[in-house]
């Protein structure tokens, strides 16, 4: 049985983030050692950003607080509010993007009736509350309240990727099934200042957004639909499994982020690939570079370099993965799936076209998929602007 993706949409908060300012104001603060603002310095202008978005508004320049907890623009000083503090937003904001990504996805297709979702399949690793976004969403959109409803959380960057899974296996059981997955991720809410490297490099990469998909395999789906899920395989590293972490702290959530996790990525890509493209012998004999389209999720700068050198990819195979990073940042599960829009809104070629499409995160874990693009998404604008957007520049992440 063939599964689809019937649309594929996203979003961002309004409030745009500048690289060059973030990086002015992080390095500014009197608590960094000489070395530390060095670290700020250089990972702010080596990660390959020149935007990101967040939920958080009181970073806006413009912005006044009687009581302000991340940011006051008055004295230039980045603050550090408790975990309870920063979920508070997350519980608030992230439904936002939860509903406004998933209502465009619905919208998207047009055929299909809110009562015909059969799942929904939420996703973050930023916040917790409950009742979650799932039931948030389900409110939200009008769903039939007997929606089956999963939630997929704490997993990171990778976690796009369990979730198309489980929307593929769900159609393949039953194939009325009609599933929406929703990711959204507010990694802004956990920055701070510091000298340690981890945190400096959460901080120079990490952003806010939201992308949702609507999956089925009904009758006369595919004439319409975006993309054909074909294989998903997952791998864990032989190693890493402490150079990359998400915990729980006081004061928000840590991110323990190596500057090995490229070198680890580098020496066992090929090995991760393998089980995939097993699942096809056609391109299993092929060179990597011959797959047309590669759908990378952009961890950090140095991350891409690594995979396009390791698998001789092309620079214009890593042009959506790298744009993606440039205009969005890391937005943790969220952000393949922009990769993917991206691949998506390209002009079409003769037939359909094979993607192979990466993502990695704690463990470490690499979580691989296949997919067949089959059509120019509908109404494709320009890549990397966002419809209706009117963002504020700000001096924070």
């Amino acid at each position: 049985m063939t599964v689809y993706v019937r649309s594929l949409e996203t979003a961002v908060p309004k409030t745009m983030l500048i690289q060059t300012e973030a990086r002015d104001v992080f390095a500014a603060q009197p608590g960094l050692s000489r070395l530390g603002s060095r670290l700020v310095n250089t990972c702010f202008d080596s990660a390959a950003i020149d935007t990101r978005f967040t939920a958080v508004e009181e970073l806006t320049r413009d912005h006044r607080a009687d009581d302000p907890q991340f940011f006051d623009p008055d004295s230039g000083l980045l603050l550090n509010p408790s975990t309870k503090v920063r979920n508070d937003i997350f519980g608030r904001e992230a439904t936002k993007l939860f509903v406004e990504a998933a209502r465009s996805a619905v919208n998207a297709a047009p055929e299909l009736d809110l009562l015909d979702i059969t799942h929904l399949i939420t996703v973050s690793c930023t916040g917790f509350f409950n009742p979650g976004p799932d039931y948030k969403v389900v409110r939200e959109l009008g769903l039939d309240p007997a929606v089956q409803r999963y939630h997929l959380g704490f997993m990171g960057c990778y976690a796009a990727f369990p979730a198309l899974r489980a929307a593929k296996l769900f159609c393949e059981a039953d194939p009325q099934a009609v599933v929406l997955v929703v990711c959204a991720e507010l990694c802004s809410l956990h920055v701070r200042t510091s000298n340690d490297p981890d945190t400096i490099m959460g901080s120079a990469l990490f952003a806010d957004g939201a992308a949702a998909a609507v999956v089925t395999a009904r009758s006369g789906s595919a004439e319409q639909s975006l993309l054909q899920l074909d294989h998903f395989e997952t791998v864990l590293t032989p190693v890493g499994e402490d150079a990359m972490a998400w915990n729980i702290g006081d004061h928000g959530f840590e991110m323990v982020l190596g500057n090995y996790v490229p070198h680890i990525i580098d020496d066992h890509i090929v090995g991760a690939l393998r089980p995939l493209l097993a699942r096809d012998p056609e391109l299993e004999a092929l060179p990597y570079n011959s797959i047309r389209h590669w759908a990378i999720h952009p961890g950090g700068r140095s991350i891409l370099d690594k995979v396009q050198s390791r698998l001789g990819l092309t620079g214009e195979q890593l042009v959506p993965a790298r744009e993606t990073l440039r205009n969005y940042g890391n937005m943790s599960s969220a952000t393949v799936l922009f990769v993917l829009k991206h691949i998506l809104e390209q002009e079409p070629e003769d037939g359909d076209e094979r993607i192979c499409s990466m993502a990695f995160g704690p463990g470490l874990t690499v979580e691989t998929a296949l997919f067949t693009k089959l059509r120019q998404a509908p109404g494709a604008g320009l890549v990397g602007q966002v419809p209706g957007q009117a963002a504020a520049e700000v001096s924070v992440p």
